[in-house]
């Protein structure tokens, strides 16, 4: 796989969630309480919000506009809503961060 630097972990507030644009659109990069970090696409599937913007709580994140939750591991809604996301791997070096190119190559196929 190859992977592109997107930045450092501390680029990141803890519960929080920086955007990398690429020409496939917005990808979040979430940091959790535990700087666990996930990359999944900035657009709710249910009315397109912007996951960036939402709160982040465990390994999920609430969406702004409806309050969907959405699992940062695996992209999916979580509760009774239904619909996902696509997630981008996404890994760290001490504490450079960096996404997987191929997932994102892919995304334009």
């Amino acid at each position: 796989m190859n992977w592109i630097p997107i930045g450092s972990l501390s680029d990141i507030p803890r519960r929080g969630a920086r955007c990398v644009d690429t020409p496939q659109g917005k990808i979040a990069v979430f940091r959790t309480a535990d700087d666990q970090v996930y990359a999944i696409d900035d657009r709710c599937p249910h009315k397109g919000g912007p996951l960036s913007q939402g709160i982040v709580h465990g390994a999920a994140v609430t969406c702004p506009l409806h309050n969907w939750v959405i699992s940062l591991e695996t992209g999916k809604a979580l509760g009774a809503d239904e619909g996902a996301v696509r997630t981008i791997p996404v890994k760290r070096e001490g504490e450079r961060l960096l996404l997987a190119l191929d997932a994102l190559a892919s995304r334009a196929a």
